[in-house]
């Protein structure tokens, strides 16, 4: 989250703030330089370093070494490379223009340009390859696979699409690019071991996820109708199973990357009964419809979701493991972080636990005028009851009926 690029507060105390590879430490950029704070436990969140040193407005760790990569306020076109714990910088790079972002996994330390990537060798700093005229990407959206067995790198293929090119990293060469939307892109993650990619687009209302090798749409996940939301944060857990999207809304979205249990469970049982026959009349009637109505239909749901203190801020979020228990974390722009629990299996309504000041000024303070919220939006657990089987079935028709104005929005379902 980089704060500086995008006009941040001055006033918030905060530059720019991210986990790191594995979300076991969060990196903050200061206007008196970064600091680093462990999330080893939910009760406290330690600072384990303070640099006390320049304004820091790009800051990255890997994993829990001493190792960071750093950017400053004074120098933008310069990166640093420093021993945290030692005090000592190991390297520096200057570049043409001002770095955006900075990536980095066990082999390999990426810096994004507006128009340029740089790929480097992370033991000893060399410059592997450049990627350069890429298209404008002044936001920096760039992701690095974390895991040891590859290393892809994601980032824009087109500044007025939502194509993400794959670039194989390690053996520096294109992987695919996958046409992942109609506009262009505002968040794009890896998985930890590099085998799916989730993307979102400036509307901000459709996740997808695709196997990074083929580019294959494997999941889609429909964050809300509203169409205004802009997605600030993407973050997988650690099991590959749940993803969890933040955005200006006052609702953080975890989706489920599998069939729902009680579905799996009732299949067969449902395909021979009433629902089954109602499952194939809903597929049948969605082939009649315009396509974008039809994938409506289809969208998966929100699996949990949490509900944030503020609206209107800009925020990351991460699935983390915690003193062996999966959390959500949420940090805002304006220094405050929360933790929420979640159920893996059931999934629902996710409760804050605790919250911590790390930097600024209250969120509640701060935050933007609260705007008319929306219903959030949920994965139902298990089939319609009988008693609303007739309201299932009036609503359904409804929105077959509503199908030519659905068509006069099909470009902007997305």
């Amino acid at each position: 989250m980089n704060l500086a690029s995008v006009g941040g507060d001055p006033l918030s105390g905060i530059h720019f703030a991210t986990f790191n590879q594995d979300c076991t430490s969060l990196a903050v950029g200061t206007p008196t330089g970064y600091k680093l704070y462990s999330l080893s436990a939910t009760d406290k969140i330690d600072c384990i370093f303070d640099s006390g040193s320049d304004e820091v407005c790009i800051v990255e760790r890997l994993f829990s070494s001493s190792l960071v990569a750093l950017v400053t306020l004074s120098a933008p076109r310069k990166l640093k490379v420093c021993h945290f714990k030692k005090g000592t910088e190991i390297c520096n790079y200057s570049y043409r223009n001002s770095i955006l972002a900075v990536r980095l996994n066990r082999s390999r330390l990426v810096v994004c340009l507006e128009e340029s990537l740089y790929i480097h060798n992370i033991r000893d700093m060399k410059v592997l390859h450049t990627i350069g005229e890429t298209p404008s990407n002044p936001k920096g959206l760039v992701a690095l696979s974390s895991g040891s067995e590859v290393s892809y790198l994601a980032y824009p293929g087109s500044a007025t699409i939502g194509e993400v090119q794959i670039f194989d990293a390690q053996n520096l060469q294109a992987k695919t690019m996958i046409p992942a939307h109609d506009t262009p892109l505002a968040a794009i993650t890896f998985t930890h071991s590099g085998r799916l990619i989730a993307t979102a687009s400036e509307k901000g209302t459709v996740i997808r996820v695709f196997t990074v090798t083929d580019g294959v749409k494997v999941f889609e996940f429909r964050r809300g109708m509203r169409r205004c939301a802009t997605i600030y944060s993407l973050s997988f857990s650690p099991d590959e199973m749940l993803l969890a999207a933040c955005s200006n809304t006052e609702t953080v979205h975890v989706f489920r990357l599998e069939e729902p249990r009680d579905n799996r469970a009732t299949t067969e049982e449902a395909s021979s009964g009433w629902m089954g026959y109602l499952s194939r009349a809903v597929q049948t009637s969605a082939s009649y419809l315009p396509a974008n109505v039809a994938d409506v239909l289809t969208q998966g749901r929100a699996f949990a979701q949490a509900h944030l203190q503020f609206q209107g801020l800009r925020c990351i979020c991460a699935l983390a493991t915690i003193q062996k228990t999966l959390r959500l974390v949420v940090m805002s722009q304006e220094g405050g972080v929360y933790i929420y629990g979640i159920n893996p299996q059931e999934g629902g309504e996710c409760n804050l636990i605790k919250q911590h000041r790390l930097e600024g000024k209250s969120d509640v303070d701060r935050q933007e005028p609260l705007i008319p919220g929306y219903p959030v939006t949920s994965n139902p657990q298990g089939i319609p009851s009988e008693g609303n089987f007739s309201l299932f079935v009036s609503s359904l028709i409804s929105l077959l009926s509503f199908a030519p104005f659905f068509t006069k929005l099909e470009n902007e379902w997305e």
